[in-house]
């Protein structure tokens, strides 16, 4: 087994119609008004950024994401993700009820040395502070939504 990859995945049952959560989730550059734990976008272009997160962890990330795939009408949206985490990002949009269920796909391979260094050790912490972040990020995207 290789400690340093990790396969996330999160379900988000959202209060908003889907086009709306697409909507939010395609303007990544927004993330940090709504999810903390996004802490800066930089945009290079219009498919490329670099992104800075730190969630309960004392570390940030820091990668770039690469959109390869933006498809309104299935509700995905995708980026391939390099530095210090390599590998991919999937969100998924769908109706469900009156709301969305927006699903967070995620297969990366740890880049970042020290992460690297305590992945047997680490590894169940480095899970939770993703659980945390993603926890984070759903309540944050619904208040979000309810005040827009």
């Amino acid at each position: 087994m290789d400690w340093t990859r990790y396969r996330f995945r999160s379900l988000w049952a959202l209060p908003a119609p889907p086009a709306r959560v697409y909507e939010a989730l395609e303007r990544v550059e927004d993330y940090p008004r709504w999810w903390h734990q996004v802490r800066e976008v930089q945009r290079i272009d219009s498919e490329t950024g670099v992104i800075r997160i730190r969630s309960l962890l004392p570390y940030d990330m820091t990668f770039t994401a690469r959109e390869v795939r933006r498809d309104a009408a299935a509700g995905i949206l995708q980026s391939a993700l390099s530095g210090d985490i390599d590998g991919w990002a999937r969100w998924t949009v769908t109706a469900d009820g009156s709301g969305t269920l927006a699903r967070y796909d995620q297969v990366v391979q740890v880049g970042k040395p020290l992460l690297r260094v305590l992945a047997v050790p680490g590894r169940p912490l480095f899970r939770l502070n993703h659980r945390l972040m993603m926890r984070a990020g759903r309540s944050g995207l619904t208040a979000y939504l309810e005040a827009v």
